[in-house]
């Protein structure tokens, strides 16, 4: 079921969005090589606390960790480890943060000091691909505009959507109706409307379209090796144009 979330579910998920997107900002200073994706875990920990709110994806299912943080050719829900983050490599730390009962959803790809070309260039498309379909975020239009803009420009950026994993309506739970796909045909899908609150998080790879899950029942990678990266924002339909609640 839809729900169209009132003024105050609104505000509540603005402010949460504010803090998540504070943190995210905490975290790119963090970034070089030598870190781990485990001391990013629990400075987000602590980060949170701080500003009295929580993960929410802590004990979801049983996930342990503050953050999912993903590198190089995972494309989601990796654990964070103690493993050094080396030159070259692209991480993506996603996280959920709960202020006061509002939700935040957003993820971040990162660059580790040298990168190739392809790697940076990767990480540009898919951040531009996330803008492209937040502009088709509008009331009266369907999230199939949302995944059409985004195959489009990703294919022709000789890129691949991967599908195995989506976007998501979000609210007193993390995950709700309706699901947004990163591909499809416009005009088709769910129509939007203002009060609506979703996710857009386009997942791309410079190869495979599809995903395997790691032996540690959780991570996914995809299977040719080829670099990954994510970003994701939550968006609110209003009647003029679509809120970014996680923007820094």
């Amino acid at each position: 079921m839809i729900t169209l979330k009132s003024e105050r579910e609104i505000n509540l998920m603005h402010e949460a969005g504010k803090l998540l997107a504070s943190c995210h900002k905490e975290i790119a200073k963090m970034i070089k090589p030598g870190i781990t994706t485990m001391q990013i875990d629990k400075f987000v920990e602590e980060y949170l606390a701080k500003h009295g709110a929580t993960p929410e994806q802590k004990g979801y299912k049983g996930y342990q960790y503050a953050t999912c943080a993903s590198l190089n050719d995972e494309i989601c829900h990796g654990f964070p480890t103690n493993k050094p983050l080396k030159d070259g490599d692209i991480v993506t730390i996603d996280m959920v943060v709960n202020l006061n009962g509002g939700l935040a959803d957003s993820a971040w790809t990162h660059t580790v000091g040298d990168i190739s070309d392809e790697a940076q260039r990767l990480v540009d498309v898919t951040y531009e691909a996330l803008l492209k379909g937040i502009e088709q975020a509008q009331p009266g239009n369907r999230t199939g505009d949302i995944g059409h803009a985004i195959q489009s420009y990703v294919e022709g950026e000789k890129f691949s959507v991967v599908r195995d994993f989506t976007g998501h309506g979000i609210g007193n739970t993390m995950h709700e109706a309706p699901t947004i796909l990163h591909y499809g045909k416009a005009g088709k899908g769910t129509r939007l409307k203002e009060g609506m609150v979703i996710t857009i998080e386009p997942f791309l790879s410079t190869g495979a379209e599809y995903t395997v899950e790691s032996s540690d029942g959780w991570t996914l990678c995809v299977p040719d090796n080829s670099l990954c990266a994510q970003y994701e924002h939550t968006i609110i339909i209003t009647r003029d144009q679509p809120i970014i609640t996680t923007i820094a």
